[in-house]
């Protein structure tokens, strides 16, 4: 009798944790679309997060579900349900997956501006939140999701079957996409990019929307043809675990204070995305003079355009005087 009462109890705090979140993102703004927000309500994430890894001081400390102790037990509810992205997977003490930030998935995936029956292709597997989500939306048949490592895709599934869901879970490079899915209608990305696979467009419908973070931020392409996509970025920061896989090509190193940059500049969010978006390209004095020059512009006034030449960054206007190459795959 003492267990069940325990359990119960378990339960009911995760699940007051639980709605509480739901209320927090609500409040926020970001769950707007009552179908997302319903989404939200039906998927847990502690079912996705039985533990994660927090910083304390030079190492790492491991909360989890089952922990005997029950302060940790709390301390790791707790955890999950704060607004926060959480270290679900380290190896020799780098992260190499994460469950990201609840409050930017759901602008993420608000701005995937999904419709009733898009087939979508998520990059990057991670717990199987974001898959679960997907589905509660769309529908098991509607959503493929890909990850390079096994164990984590193993995990994933296993999240996602506790939950009733059973979307396509893929281990694979998910620079190469999945063409045996093919074609798509939205393809979603939750790792840092330093440029577009051009597999993914040529695996998308025409019109199909691409969003995935590069440099700091969500760039959001709509797809022309198989060889042609281009779109805007969303004023909204984005920090994620970088590509892996052997496509994927090392993220540009920024510098800034060992040029003499302001040190403030060099922290200043908006120009940090600028300068790495031009890492390589622009000498960090150049970036500087033309972000002051043009006015200290938001993420919103650049874009990306890829095509089967090559790739582009550019200020407000893709045939304008600011244009960069971003490189090759």
């Amino acid at each position: 009798m003492a267990a069940h009462t325990a359990r119960t109890e378990a339960r009911d705090l995760r699940d007051t944790a639980h709605a509480a979140q739901v209320r927090e993102l609500t409040a926020a703004g970001v769950l707007e679309d009552p179908r997302w927000r319903a989404a939200f309500a039906a998927v847990p994430r502690h079912v996705f997060v039985p533990y994660f890894w927090t910083g304390r001081g030079a190492g790492h400390e491991r909360l989890w579900a089952e922990d005997p102790d029950p302060e940790r037990r709390a301390r790791w509810l707790r955890g999950v349900y704060v607004d926060t992205p959480l270290a679900t997977r380290l190896r020799d003490g780098r992260l190499v997956s994460s469950s990201s930030q609840p409050s930017l998935m759901a602008k993420m995936l608000a701005a995937l501006d999904v419709r009733e029956g898009d087939d979508v292709l998520e990059i990057g597997a991670g717990t199987g939140y974001n898959a679960a989500l997907l589905c509660h939306r769309l529908g098991d048949e509607h959503v493929t999701t890909v990850d390079l490592d096994e164990e984590i895709t193993e995990s994933a599934r296993s999240h996602l079957a506790e939950l009733g869901y059973h979307p396509v879970v893929i281990t694979g490079d998910g620079a190469r996409g999945c063409p045996a899915r093919a074609p798509f209608d939205r393809i979603m990305v939750t790792c840092t990019l330093p440029l577009i696979p051009h597999t993914w467009p040529a695996q998308c419908r025409p019109g199909a929307r691409i969003l995935a973070p590069l440099s700091t931020g969500l760039i959001a392409l709509t797809v022309r043809d198989a060889d042609f996509a281009e779109g805007n970025f969303l004023h909204t920061p984005a920090y994620f675990v970088p590509l892996r896989g052997a496509t994927a090509v090392p993220p540009p190193d920024p510098a800034g204070l060992e040029y003499g940059l302001p040190y403030e500049l060099v922290e200043n969010e908006r120009f940090q995305f600028m300068l790495v978006l031009t890492a390589g390209v622009l000498h960090p004095r150049e970036a500087l003079d033309l972000w002051r020059r043009e006015d200290r512009p938001a993420r919103e006034r650049f874009g990306v355009s890829v095509s089967a030449e090559g790739q582009w960054s550019w200020l407000d206007d893709p045939q304008g005087p600011y244009v960069w190459p971003l490189g090759e795959t």
